[in-house]
């Protein structure tokens, strides 16, 4: 007997097609950029956030490092969307960006994508090389 009050089970398979998001991954080469988002922990958090917020994103973390005088900075905004990643080497012009946004309330594409192009623009990479990945 089917009792009204009892929901079909959902499979692994359908809560993974719910969630499905895109991982925006690049390598940019060349940066040209001003030097305090290679080198400076703290001004490279205050411009990552800001970008994740113009982009409609919600931050509910992050944590930036740098690793010494002249050293690159590693960096996560932990997202409610998922994650931003960012790497930096100032001794070789080279940055690795990470932007991934799950899909599970709504559509965050366009708005992983202008966080992407936004924080890419400002390392104006002579060099990017991007990667767009379809998750789950």
């Amino acid at each position: 007997m089917n009792h009204p009050h009892h929901s079909a089970p959902t499979s692994a398979y359908g809560i993974a097609r719910q969630t499905a998001g895109l991982h925006l991954i690049g390598d940019l080469h060349g940066c040209r950029c001003d030097p305090r988002l290679m080198l400076d922990a703290t001004h490279l958090q205050d411009f990552c956030q800001d970008r994740v917020a113009a982009a409609g994103l919600t931050a509910v973390g992050s944590l930036f490092h740098r690793f010494g005088e002249g050293s690159g900075v590693t960096g996560v905004v932990v997202l409610a969307e998922s994650h931003l990643s960012i790497h930096t080497w100032p001794e070789a012009g080279y940055v690795t960006l990470d932007v991934y946004v799950c899909n599970y309330s709504a559509n965050n594409r366009p708005k992983a994508e202008q966080l992407f192009t936004e924080l890419q623009a400002a390392f104006a990479p002579a060099q990017p090389q991007v990667q767009r990945v379809e998750r789950g």
